[in-house]
């Protein structure tokens, strides 16, 4: 009973760090914070040079370590149910670590994001680089798109 309510434990302990790491900012030009909206943007207009596809991270490339910390403590619960004395204590340990190495692996993984790099040649000349998250709008180089500033952000649109 004890051990099912240690696991019992875990469980929702590494459930609620995961739902911290569902929240998710957006880089796709199609999301808009509700501060975001309506407000007044400048607006360029230029021709695509290029296109590159690229990853996005939306955790800075650094994982928070909610992912191998949720992943080894469930996986040390898990291990420890195994076995029993010395050999509970081993399946423990090797638990936590499996489960702390595949945690990292998902938190990576799902913190990434296919993204585009799009260099704007805009019509004063000037030539301008935007990395955004890839949505269902295909760039391609040579095409007519306009860009949408304010507030530091920019989004390019067709």
């Amino acid at each position: 009973m004890k051990s099912i309510m240690r696991l019992a434990s875990a469980v929702a302990l590494v459930g609620a760090l995961a739902l911290q790491g569902c929240a998710n900012y957006s880089t796709s030009p199609d999301v808009y914070t509700a501060n975001a909206s309506q407000r007044e943007e400048t607006v360029r207009f230029g021709t695509l040079e290029s296109v590159r596809a690229v990853k996005i991270q939306s955790n800075g490339g650094q994982p928070s370590g909610l992912g191998a910390v949720g992943g080894g403590a469930l996986g040390a619960v898990a291990g420890s149910t195994i076995g029993g004395g010395n050999g509970s204590i081993l399946t423990a340990i090797v638990g936590g670590i499996a489960g702390a190495v595949a945690g990292n692996a998902i938190e990576n993984g799902v913190a990434t994001r296919n993204g585009v790099e799009l260099t704007v040649r805009l019509d004063n000349g000037d030539l301008r680089a935007i990395t955004q998250e890839q949505t269902g709008e295909l760039f391609r180089a040579g095409d007519r798109v306009r860009l949408l500033s304010s507030a530091g952000t920019t989004r390019v649109t067709h």
